[in-house]
């Protein structure tokens, strides 16, 4: 069933103190712009649970948080692809051919989906545990939440390719970084925080880094420090800044 449209309930502050690890490194301002995006997103977004599911505040505040973080130094219309926003409360089970381990290679029978974005304003699908467990533990590298909506930013030019919309003067070293990045990735060098997963496609490239960017923000600053500056300047915020700072209540 779909969630009614409110926007944060008054306890909001509680289960954002409680879950979301990243709030108490947000200074004022930082909070007051997470706050105000989080409540349009609730307000303005289709938030439904799959069957045999049911929604709580603390589901879809956690969950808009996220999303509001990914955005805090850009704009909430960044995010204007999400038609709904469709919670599972694990995994879901996809089946047939997906890609491999290794590059070329191809894999047949059920695989564990975290999350799906589908494009033409369709709706994103997020398993809850995994939105749960990277909202409490910073530093792993993964955040599926952060990663089917950097899909949906991806798409708000029309393409999933791994370049969102952006000038033509950041264009040719935006490309020029993520290609160098995605092609070791391809033929098998690690480069962490970046998942191997990375290597899929341009698109998963693209949601892989966002990922690492927020949630392994001083690891990829030291391995991959022309990528940190390239989402750095595309994002309009500093994550390995905010994590060295101490924290607040």
């Amino acid at each position: 069933m779909f969630h009614r449209h409110k926007g944060l309930p008054d306890t909001w502050r509680d289960i954002v103190e409680r879950g979301t690890a990243v709030w108490a490194l947000l200074d004022d301002d930082e909070r007051d712009l997470v706050a105000a995006d989080a409540d349009w997103l609730l307000r303005h977004k289709h938030w439904e649970a799959s069957n045999g599911f049911a929604l709580d505040d603390t589901i879809t505040v956690t969950i808009a948080v996220q999303g509001a973080l990914l955005v805090l130094g850009r704009s909430v219309e960044d995010l204007s692809e999400v038609g709904a926003i469709i919670v599972y409360p694990t995994a879901m089970s996809s089946g047939g051919l997906h890609a491999g381990p290794a590059s070329g290679t191809l894999v047949d029978g059920p695989l564990p989906v975290l999350g799906e974005a589908h494009d033409r304003h369709g709706p994103v699908l997020l398993a809850w545990d995994e939105a749960q467990a990277a909202a409490a533990h910073l530093g792993r590298g993964e955040n599926v939440v952060l990663h089917e909506l950097a899909h949906k930013v991806d798409m708000l030019d029309g393409m999933i390719d791994g370049t969102p919309p952006m000038s033509r003067d950041d264009l040719p070293r935006w490309v020029e970084v993520c290609t160098d990045a995605f092609e070791a990735l391809r033929a098998g060098v690690d480069r962490p925080p970046l998942r191997p997963y990375g290597a899929t496609n341009t698109g998963e490239f693209f949601a892989v880094a966002t990922e690492a960017f927020f949630d392994a923000p001083e690891a990829l600053r030291t391995q991959e420090p022309a990528l940190y500056e390239v989402l750095q300047s595309f994002y309009a915020q500093d994550p390995a800044e905010r994590a060295s700072r101490t924290p607040r209540p």
